[in-house]
């Protein structure tokens, strides 16, 4: 798209001329799209002013001196409280009478959907179009009683006597009368007539009807403000912020409508978020209700510190609950739960939809974990007691002085060491500006690239030590030095030194730059007094500094972020419309009020907002730093998912160790994170931080490019490539990050198991003849591996030697189950919990058979043949199996209409003929009887009845008997004749090998298989393999019959996918040169691969529990081509970088305003094309549902940082 793409389109730009109007004015429709009677814009006007009028009776008397202002402002009150009734009585009767009209009348198919037909001034249509009325009868109470608090006390607040004594003049005093009652009577006709929509829009929808109620509590506020100075004493400062603010009354229509003032729910998540964060020296929280509950403790604390007497219990008792508070809490929750090894709860694992946490040190709650935090806890009580009470200044003024000038010199240290090893850890130093010359470069392979990484990861070890461990017990013995300590029994000094000792622990980097600031302020003073600095004392001091560095942080982020979208709206031709230059100038002229603009938005820590993501900046509403006010969580998931899943787990694992290195710089809640891997990009967010543990959420994005995506996506490679994949002697022009400018700024390459995908297109391997005429082949000599193989699975499931028969039919097969992912990683991760299955409890143990299920009682045989099909329902199928739920979901199979997914029912269970002669073996032809078998061991490898009974004619089958792999079947039949018993001689084996009879019914099944595929004469075109392959068979004489044999269907069609595979490796490596190596790679396939579609479950499952190797089969219909798809897992560098956060947080404000006030969903807006520089289609993707759509996002996910 070009970049003069409509912003907005036409039929959505008439729609927000006709509702923004409505949000200036407080919910009046003046502009209608159509003709309306006269008397519906009357009847608006009228009830617009009514406030005003009813406020200017109460104004008039007092002016008249008939009523004290009180009275005055209790009779408007009531008065309006009157006409709230009256338009609320209108409503409900309104409401009841269209809905009788609704029911009997007939709707006008013809007529616009918005249109209303009128047919009187109070008609019921009339009424309702107004005045909508609300939905729950408690907020119609509610919201009656209001307005008319609301108009006596605005009454009160704008009298025309109160406003001439707060500014001198009577002309004054008029212009903020007449516009502070305009203020009024929108917030007015929004609570009580019809409610605006806003353009500050926080929840996609207002359940609860909370908007209606965010106008007056502003106003309340303002209102408050006036009272505290009307009832108190003659306070200056008071007086001033009155005056002020009631000049700011009357702008607030205007900031309501640029969506400047939060809603109700984003102002209160965002207020008790700042108060916790630099009031209390806590962190955001990847939760609301963890946000409320840890605001509850910390106010809690605060209060008592406040009434604690003795300045040592405060300071041991800060100390203390500094700490604990600092620590995740929900582990705590766990453990006392008594469940110290099981699901971690908030912290998010064990949810549905991501891994297990490892069994390590810090991932858990258990004996060490807790022995650790009780000796650092008792360490520190036992440090600052101390200190405090034998080198207090109260005890020895002039050596506490001097121990706390050392003190502050080794803080000074600590922190210049510690950010020296943290900027050598990244690619980039000194904020991404230059590469840093230590870090290893050009590397693909993961072994050697550790190797060279091991100096960093020792000095990363060193920082962690200094950070964790050295750091907090400095701070701590600074903190109880302080003389400040001894005046704790204020309010600022309270709240000042129990948040200084709750950040020393639950941002020790951030403390320590803060203690920095004030040491380095005090040391550069000497004996020189600051008066206004030092009577604040060390407590608020921090806080101040704390709170300035980090609105300075968002100033500095900001402005990058502003400066990024000015000159890209130039510099970048495709983002150049013809208004770019109209907008640079501008902002140019107006340099100073964009500059007010940022600042007024980092002041207030609420998101820059770039207005359909153009050159025109407002300031957002202030919100959490989480942007969504839904749970963390949330995704549109597809079959893409499962690969994000899969690779969050390794992926945690690997960012536990970039952040406790240091890697990926300073942790600070709501910074954004991008990963990339060959087509995979992965969104980072950290949620929270505390002490010894990072909460983050990961978001995996789509993998089906767009054209946009695909525009970024490789800027994203550049990026990286520029910081990972030059040489590493570098002159100094080469050094300087060229892409500075962009919203990535790469960190770290993660050491993470993934999965690698590879696919190749098939022309000259599929389409060759001569491969097809060795397919055949191939695929009778995996058949007969399979048969037998199902044989010693049944056998190792049922021993023969025990009351249970051994040859029966219908025994489900276990060779689905065999093999287990080779991989280094946790138990735990391996078991990884899915949305889709759980393979928790499976384990074959190193055995190359798979795991020998206990055995069934006659009873439990007896039982499951009464049941038939379902009772072998239950359960998951494991890797290796062949899933057909999933197989045909994309295609037309008439023919396969009785096909049953594997795992499901299989017929009678086994009966040993020889022990039940009641039972005759069914005849037909070709079948084999048991007494033909010459050795007695024969019967262990005999196949059930049913497989034997093919409707084929006798001849067809010694007309193929050339083709069956004797040579094959006597060597698979040797190697796992050994498999059924140790103890087995090699003259059992030997007896087994030339038993005729048994190598027949092999063979009369093999070759019945082959029949009923069409696969006689040899596979004749490439179409046909892959339909062969996709389960989708042509009709033959057989198919209904091996249909009907489910597990033979399935060994079948398994065999034919081993044998396409086989296929691929000879074409691809050479033919095979031994029936040892054939055998051995059929092992390896049972055991290490899953051969099938993508579409099927069975891949989903194998994904998931990691299998080493995926195989898949395609056909690309637009090029007429089939392609191999090979997924390995192996461990792969993910190339990070850090997000500009502000940035992220600015489209993400512009999203939230265009999508849920502009209703602008069209799919090819100016505001998600690509932007190479910002990164938009990506950050627009890596939102939250339902405004993003991102197709993988965990819960949130506790990161030990030790």
């Amino acid at each position: 798209m070009g970049p003069d793409v409509p912003l907005l389109n036409e039929y959505k730009q008439e729609f927000f001329w006709k509702r923004f109007p409505q949000t200036v004015l407080g919910g009046p429709r003046f502009k209608l799209g159509y003709c309306a009677p006269p008397y519906v814009y009357v009847n608006q006007v009228v009830l617009f002013l009514t406030p005003w009028l009813l406020g200017g009776i109460g104004t008039l008397l007092c002016q008249l001196q008939l009523l004290e202002e009180l009275h005055a402002a209790m009779l408007s009150g009531l008065l309006m409280l009157g006409a709230a009734v009256g338009v609320q009585a209108l409503a409900l009767y309104a409401a009841r009478r269209n809905a009788m009209v609704e029911r009997l009348g007939v709707p006008n198919i013809l007529a616009d959907e918005e249109e209303v037909e009128f047919t009187h001034c109070v008609g019921p249509e009339t009424v309702r179009f107004i005045a909508p009325g609300k939905r729950f009868g408690l907020n119609v109470l509610l919201h009656t009683v209001l307005a008319g608090a609301l108009c006596g006390l605005g009454t009160w607040y704008v009298l025309l006597g109160r406003l001439t004594a707060l500014y001198g003049s009577v002309g004054v005093a008029l212009v903020v009368f007449v516009l502070s009652w305009v203020t009024l009577c929108t917030a007015e006709y929004s609570l009580i007539v019809n409610t605006a929509t806003e353009t500050a829009t926080f929840q996609a929808q207002d359940t609860y009807e909370i908007t209606p109620l965010t106008r007056p509590l502003y106003i309340l506020a303002f209102i408050a403000v006036d009272l505290a100075d009307r009832f108190t004493g003659p306070v200056p400062e008071l007086q001033l912020t009155s005056q002020v603010l009631h000049v700011v009354f009357l702008v607030l229509p205007l900031l309501w409508a640029l969506g400047m003032l939060s809603p109700l729910d984003a102002l209160l998540l965002w207020g008790m978020e700042q108060a916790l964060v630099f009031g209390l020296g806590g962190s955001p929280m990847s939760s609301n209700l963890r946000l409320l509950g840890m605001l509850a403790m910390s106010v809690c604390v605060t209060v008592c510190t406040f009434f604690i007497p003795s300045t040592l219990g405060v300071v041991l008792f800060s100390m203390a609950m500094g700490f604990l508070l600092s620590l995740d809490l929900s582990q705590f929750g766990t453990y006392c739960g008594g469940g110290s090894r099981g699901a971690c709860g908030d912290s998010g694992w064990h949810r549905g939809a991501s891994p297990a946490p490892p069994s390590l040190f810090g991932w858990r709650l258990g004996c060490s974990e807790l022995l650790l935090y009780l000796g650092l806890l008792l360490g520190a009580m036992t440090e600052a007691g101390l200190l405090h009470h034998f080198l207090s200044p109260s005890q020895t003024q002039n050596l506490a002085r001097v121990s706390q000038d050392a003190v502050s010199y080794l803080l000074i240290t600590l922190f210049i060491v510690c950010w020296a090893l943290r900027e050598i850890q990244g690619a980039y130093v000194f904020g991404g500006v230059f590469l840093n010359p230590l870090y290893p470069r050009g590397m693909a392979n993961v072994r050697v690239f550790k190797q060279r990484s091991r100096g960093l990861h020792m000095a990363g070890a060193i920082r962690r030590v200094l950070l964790n461990l050295v750091s907090p017990f400095a701070m701590v013995a600074f903190l109880a030095l302080d003389g400040s300590v001894q005046q704790l029994h204020t309010a600022s000094l309270s709240v000042g030194f129990t948040r200084a000792f709750r950040v020393v622990w639950q941002s020790s980097e951030d403390a320590l730059l803060q203690m920095v600031v004030v040491v380095s302020v005090r040391l550069a003073a000497g004996d020189t007094r600051l008066p206004g600095w030092d009577s604040l004392g060390t407590g608020v001091q921090l806080l101040l500094v704390g709170l300035l560095s980090d609105r300075l942080l968002q100033f500095l982020s900001k402005l990058k972020f502003a400066l990024a979208v000015l000159v890209t709206s130039w510099t970048e031709k495709k983002q150049r419309r013809q208004s770019a230059g109209t907008l640079l100038v501008l902002n140019a002229s107006l340099c100073p009020l964009l500059l007010s603009v940022v600042v007024l938005s980092a002041m207030l820590s609420a998101p820059l907002l770039p207005l359909f993501t153009l050159p025109i900046f407002l300031v957002g509403f202030p919100r959490p730093q989480r942007s969504w006010p839904g749970p963390v969580g949330t995704a549109c998931p597809c079959p893409d998912s499962i690969y994000y899943q899969q690779m969050s787990g390794s992926l945690a694992c690997a960012l536990r160790s970039a952040f406790a290195r240091g890697s990926l710089g300073p942790l600070t809640p709501g910074s954004h994170f991008l990963g990339r891997f060959q087509d995979r990009v992965v969104w980072i967010m950290i949620l929270e931080r505390g002490y010894g543990y990072c909460t983050v959420n990961i978001k995996g994005l789509e993998l089906q490019e767009t054209s946009c995506h695909t525009v970024e996506a490789r800027r994203v490679d550049e990026v990286f490539e520029g910081a990972f994949e030059r040489p590493e002697r570098l002159g100094l022009n080469q050094g300087i990050n060229l892409h500075w400018g962009n919203a990535l700024t790469p960190c770290a390459a993660l050491p993470v198991r993934v999965y690698s995908d590879a696919r190749n297109v098939l022309s000259g391997i599929i389409d060759s003849h001569d491969n097809l005429r060795k397919l055949q082949d191939d695929f009778l000599k995996a058949l007969v591996w399979l048969l037998l193989r199902n044989c010693v699975q049944r056998l190792k499931a049922f021993p023969w030697d025990t009351e249970e028969g051994t040859g029966g039919g219908g025994t489900k097969s276990q060779s689905s189950q065999l093999g287990q992912s080779t991989v280094t990683q946790p138990a735990e991760f391996r078991r990884a919990s899915s949305s889709l299955t759980s393979f928790g409890d499976w384990s074959d143990e190193d055995d190359l058979f798979g795991p020998q299920p206990a055995r069934r009682t006659v009873a439990l045989v007896s039982t499951e043949a009464q049941l038939g099909d379902t009772v072998l329902q239950t359960g998951p199928s494991l890797p290796g199996s062949v899933e057909m739920d999933s197989l045909f979901e994309n295609m037309a199979l008439s023919a396969l209409q009785p096909l049953q997914p594997l795992g499901l029912g299989l017929g009678l269970p086994a009966v040993d003929k020889g022990r039940n002669p009641e039972v005759p073996p069914t005849k037909s032809s070709g079948t084999l009887a048991h007494e033909n078998f010459s050795c007695p061991h024969s019967e262990l490898f005999s196949l059930p009845p049913g497989w034997r009974t093919a409707p084929l004619l006798p001849f067809r089958l010694q007309q193929l008997r050339p083709l069956f792999p004797e040579e094959w079947f006597r060597f698979t039949l040797g190697r796992l004749a050994l498999a059924v018993q140790d103890e087995a001689s090699e003259d059992v084996a030997k007896s087994l090998k030339e038993d005729g009879g048994l190598k027949d019914l092999h063979a009369q099944v093999a070759l019945s298989c082959l029949i009923s595929l069409g696969a006689e004469s040899a596979f004749t075109s490439p179409s046909y393999v892959y339909r062969v392959y996709s389960g989708d068979v042509p009709w033959t004489e057989g198919l209904k019959w091996l249909s009907e044999n489910k597990e033979l269907y399935q060994l079948a069609l398994k065999a034919f996918r081993y044998s396409f595979k086989l296929l691929f490796d000879q074409a691809s490596l050479g033919p095979m040169e031994s029936l040892d190596e054939l055998f051995s790679t059929l092992e390896e396939y049972e055991r290490d691969w899953y051969i099938g579609l993508v579409a099927e479950k069975g891949w989903q499952d194998s994904v998931l529990q990691e299998k080493p190797f995926l195989f898949s089969l395609g056909h690309d219909l637009t090029m007429g081509t089939y392609t191999g798809r090979v997924l390995s897992l192996q461990e792969q560098l993910v190339q990070v970088g850090h997000l500009n956060g502000e940035g992220v947080r600015g489209q993400w404000a512009n999203l939230s305003w265009e999508l849920l006030y502009a209703t602008n969903d069209d799919e090819e807006r100016y505001s998600i094309q690509a932007h190479p520089i910002m990164l938009r289609n990506l950050t627009v993707q890596a939102a939250d549902p339902p405004l993003g759509y991102p197709i993988y996002s965990s819960v949130p996910l506790h990161l030990p940082c030790f």
